[in-house]
């Protein structure tokens, strides 16, 4: 009797435990924020960063608690309200933001061998003389299921992982950071990359109807319209808008013609750009009527632009996805070049797969980013040791993505997923907001072809077109990984930067 009841009380303890185990959890689960020091000298300027790493409680409309967002934040020792501030994320969807972080934004920068494998440990880690911090503040964020983040209360991670609960939650975040830090008066930027363009776009709008316009919104290696990448059946666009990159990595890796060879890349691609609006677009178009002497006509073209035989475009009835073209340029090299990069090259594990299988140039600099990365969050930044910060979401079981999502001007809910119709109302609505679109030629991730397509698509009023700036690098995704380009960048954002606070 008496072992029984010291059971039934070891189970209503254990019942009781289960009950209330989620509120125990949010009495423990804390912000918490790790300040330090950080320098940066840049030119003559030796410059000194207030520096935040943690979490911020994020909370919903009704105040109620919801998440514990991570960020890293540096400020100006000397700064002032009066200076821009910059919010920056990668994409994923459910990446943290430390690519950006240790390529291009943060005071140090990973070192990488550019565009070869590099080595184990140790990796180098210096000064960034690119980054942005000289002109602006800058908050790196990490998304829910990211970095330190974590959830609280009743939340699940359904309610952050999607494309409106994403808008909404990094709005929700950026809202109340620049209460919490006094910076609502700042001049104000997003900067995204990959996926983070396609949020940028939702965030933009989200953030204008709720007062919070934006000096300038800055996208790295954009998507808005994933047909670009998705290759939905039965679409001829993201075949049309990938050939011009297709065209670009053959020239890179001299797989064409002398005369091909001859033009410098930016004439070469206006060439390609001509020919794929021009011909190969109304080919496609025609399907099963496209005559065989005209496809015959059309595959030549096609392997005098973008390499392989006239044969093998023929074959595929003039549509090559991507996944095809990484192992088809230099298959009879036994090589396959990069998605992110197509500049890199590694070995062609199967030489008769129809797909690549891996991603070179992610092979080739993940290593030294994670661990260069992580080396200095919990050495230099002085983040504590025993929280795990999560580079992905996709470790979480459950993570899934919802993909739909309720577009502007009466569209509804969407079946082709499309912020740009948010850019579009944002930039209606706000004419003094301006977009720096920066591309890659080398990107087959989200391909510049695509990107151009879609602003010519936005259908805005024709004093608006010049508030679109388009930039191009000699380099893929992470044009910041290349020394020229990344020098580029940061002109390019600079004045960008000095544009918008005309």
């Amino acid at each position: 009797m008496k072992n029984s009841l010291k059971l039934i009380t070891l189970y209503l303890v254990a019942f009781s435990s289960t009950l209330n185990a989620q509120k125990f959890l949010d009495t423990i689960l804390k912000a918490e924020v790790f300040s330090s020091i950080q320098s940066l000298k840049i030119g003559s300027q030796n410059l000194k960063f207030h520096t935040k790493a943690g979490t911020m409680e994020l909370r919903d409309e009704m105040n109620k608690p919801i998440a514990l967002h991570g960020f890293t934040a540096y400020f100006k020792e000397d700064g002032n309200k009066d200076r821009p501030i910059i919010f920056s994320f990668n994409g994923g969807p459910g990446s943290s933001s430390y690519w950006l972080h240790m390529g291009i934004m943060g005071p140090k920068r990973i070192v990488v061998d550019d565009p070869n494998y590099n080595k184990a440990s140790p990796y180098i880690l210096e000064d960034n003389p690119y980054s942005i911090l000289d002109i602006a503040d800058v908050v790196m964020m990490d998304p829910i299921g990211t970095g330190l983040s974590e959830l609280l209360g009743e939340s699940k991670g359904k309610d952050f992982w999607g494309v409106d609960q994403d808008i909404r939650a990094t709005s929700l975040f950026i809202m109340q950071f620049l209460k919490k830090y006094d910076r609502l008066q700042s001049p104000k930027y997003l900067l995204g990359e990959s996926y983070g363009t396609f949020r940028n776009a939702g965030v933009m709008n989200y953030l204008l109807d709720r007062g919070f316009a934006m000096n300038g919104v800055v996208m790295v290696s954009a998507v808005f319209d994933l047909r670009t990448l998705t290759f939905p059946p039965n679409d001829d666009l993201p075949y049309i808008v990938h050939f011009p990159t297709f065209a670009a990595t053959a020239h890179y890796h001299k797989k064409l013609n002398d005369i091909m060879q001859s033009k410098r890349i930016k004439e070469f691609l206006d060439e390609v750009r001509e020919f794929t609006e021009n011909e190969y677009t109304p080919a496609l178009f025609k399907g099963t009527r496209l005559t065989q002497k005209d496809k015959i006509k059309i595959a030549e073209k096609m392997s005098e632009y973008a390499g392989g035989t006239p044969q093998f475009w023929s074959r595929a009835n003039l549509k090559i996805k991507a996944s095809e073209y990484f192992n088809e340029l230099l298959r009879e090299d036994g090589k396959t070049v990069g998605r992110l990069d197509s500049r890199y090259i590694g070995i062609n594990e199967n030489p008769n797969s129809q797909y690549g299988g891996t991603d070179p140039q992610s092979d080739a600099i993940s290593p030294a980013y994670t661990i260069g990365f992580l080396d200095y969050l919990y050495g230099s930044l002085g983040v504590s040791k025993e929280l795990n910060y999560k580079t992905s979401a996709r470790v979480d079981k459950d993570f899934k993505w919802d993909w739909s999502h309720r577009g502007n001007q009466g569209w509804g809910t969407q079946i082709a997923i499309n912020t740009s119709i948010d850019m579009a109302s944002a930039m209606t609505k706000d004419p003094n907001m301006k977009v720096l679109i920066m591309n890659g030629y080398y990107d087959l991730a989200t391909v510049f072809y695509g990107v151009e397509h879609t602003v010519d698509h936005m259908n805005l009023a024709p004093e608006l077109q010049d508030n679109i700036i388009m930039k191009y690098y000699e380099s893929g995704h992470m044009m910041y990984i290349h020394p020229p380009s990344m020098k580029k960048f940061k002109t390019d954002l600079v004045n960008f930067i000095n544009l918008t606070l005309r």
